[in-house]
């Protein structure tokens, strides 16, 4: 009976893993196909690599695409990891009545979409493009300002620092360390786990994110993965195979990141702190 449920499981684990892989391996596949082929939905690989290679690097410039993406992802990956923990950070141990409706408000704002913030955000631009153009429409700090922190992350932060034993914080300062010491240098290394998670969630969002990037970005010198993906997409006569392997190339840097932090993402949203 045993040896029977262990095979339905490891059967069940199998099928959902084909699954879930399954898409991942036709995009492989259909980057070695013509276009013609991918539309019949040939799943075995062919010869066409090199070409769709040689016609994507031709019709587009995928490599500014890939720097104005990793600028983007990386800079929003690192500012979030700050802000949101010393903000998760300090809801948690400074606590007040004050803090706890701040934060209840900050929850509140995740039942706004984003669609609803659009156009003030776009004004809000517009407006300092003409005092301050480096952050102005078409520029990357105006992809990287409005989506550098969440509530989410916020939240997560906090719920993580529910788990950190205040016990250090206390050794800390005992020790003379101030509390900016004791974020960097005590709560920061311990909650590494968390950071890891949230880096992760915050990097592949931003490397994904299409819809605020296609308002503020203008230029095609600044247009990121996503944007470039979607203009070959909306040819008068696409070539699928060469779509593909942009999709192929534009899933490489979220899965490095991903399996190269896997086992402290786990760790991660569980909360637990080593």
């Amino acid at each position: 009976m045993h040896k029977t449920k262990r095979f339905f499981m490891y059967l069940f684990l199998i099928v959902a893993a084909f699954v879930s892989f399954f898409p991942f391996l036709w995009i492989i596949v259909s980057s070695t196909n013509p276009s013609v082929d991918v539309t019949r939905g040939r799943l075995l690989p062919g010869t066409y690599f090199m070409d769709n290679l040689r016609k994507l690097l031709s019709s587009v410039d995928i490599l500014t695409a890939l720097k104005n993406s990793l600028l983007i992802s990386v800079s929003t990956t690192l500012l979030a990891m700050l802000i949101a923990s010393l903000a998760g950070y300090g809801f948690e141990v400074y606590r007040s009545r004050a803090k706890d409706a701040v934060f209840n408000l900050l929850l509140l704002s995740m039942m706004i979409p984003f669609a609803a913030l659009m156009v003030p955000l776009y004004r809000m631009f517009g407006k300092i493009t003409n005092l301050l153009p480096l952050i102005g429409i078409d520029t990357l700090a105006a992809v990287v300002l409005p989506t550098m922190t969440t509530a989410f992350l916020i939240f997560f932060f906090r719920q993580s620092t529910k788990m950190f034993p205040k016990e250090l914080l206390e050794a800390g300062r005992i020790d003379g360390l101030s509390e900016l010491g004791l974020f960097f240098r005590v709560y920061a290394p311990t909650m590494k786990t968390t950071y890891a998670a949230a880096s992760i969630i915050t990097f592949m969002s931003s490397w994904n994110n299409y819809l605020w990037p296609l308002i503020v970005l203008q230029t095609p010198q600044k247009q990121t993965i996503p944007l470039l993906i979607s203009n070959l997409g909306s040819s008068y006569a696409p070539d699928f195979g060469v779509i593909m392997l942009a999709i192929f190339i534009s899933t490489i840097p979220t899965a490095i990141v991903f399996f190269v932090m896997q086992k402290h993402f786990v760790a991660g949203m569980i909360g637990s702190v080593k």
